[in-house]
């Protein structure tokens, strides 16, 4: 089963760098994907399980999964960390209290093995919205001048009309293009839609 899973991976031949979006549910996560994908608004219900895009920005090709946050389904986070190089998480500015159980998930993340070269961008979602936080004080809610082992970056931003996504995305693109360490040069075949999904659940059964 082990040489079938290798021959299929050396089908796809074209790198690609995986990213997981991840954070609590009603955060935004996914009208962020899809602003990376079509630069639009579309309606969106709670992700059950994941969706996955393709995104290209800068001629640089992500894999970008985005991961349903309801309680229930936190606990399989884990199964999409391998080989993902970059971990969005989203988080609702105007959510004060469950700011706490975000940063507890940020603690497992940061402390899981499959993830100790991950870099982390944490979009400040909804800054639009009155009298939500702002990144700075998200920041020290969630300690994240603490992070040493990971790079990180705080944005604040509105996923509805896009502000601040991108330059979420452009400090991604710098931690690919700057002298790194060995997690910048993990990329993956490049694959998309279906064929990920298949490909992703067959991983899964191999590993049984």
């Amino acid at each position: 089963m082990g040489l079938l899973f290798t021959r299929l991976w050396s089908l796809f031949t074209n790198e690609e760098h995986k990213v997981i979006i991840v954070g609590l549910d009603n955060a935004g996560k996914t009208t962020i994907l899809y602003q990376f994908l079509m630069n639009e608004v579309v309606h969106t219900s709670p992700t059950i399980g994941s969706n996955v895009e393709e995104v290209i920005w800068k001629n640089i090709h992500f894999l970008m999964w985005d991961i349903g946050g309801q309680e229930t389904l936190r606990s399989a986070w884990n199964t999409y960390y391998s080989n993902a190089q970059f971990v969005i998480l989203v988080v609702d500015s105007t959510d004060r209290e469950r700011l706490s159980i975000t940063k507890e998930e940020l603690c497992k993340m940061l402390n899981h093995e499959d993830l100790r070269k991950a870099a982390m961008l944490i979009f400040a979602n909804k800054q639009d919205v009155k009298g939500s936080m702002s990144a700075a004080e998200i920041s020290q809610h969630l300690n994240l001048t603490s992070i040493k082992d990971h790079p990180w970056h705080i944005q604040g931003c509105c996923a509805l009309t896009g502000e601040g996504l991108y330059q979420g995305l452009e400090w991604i693109t710098s931690k690919l293009k700057a002298p790194s360490p060995k997690y910048l040069t993990q990329t993956q075949p490049k694959f998309s839609g279906t064929v990920a999904t298949m490909f992703y659940l067959l991983e899964q059964i191999l590993k049984q």
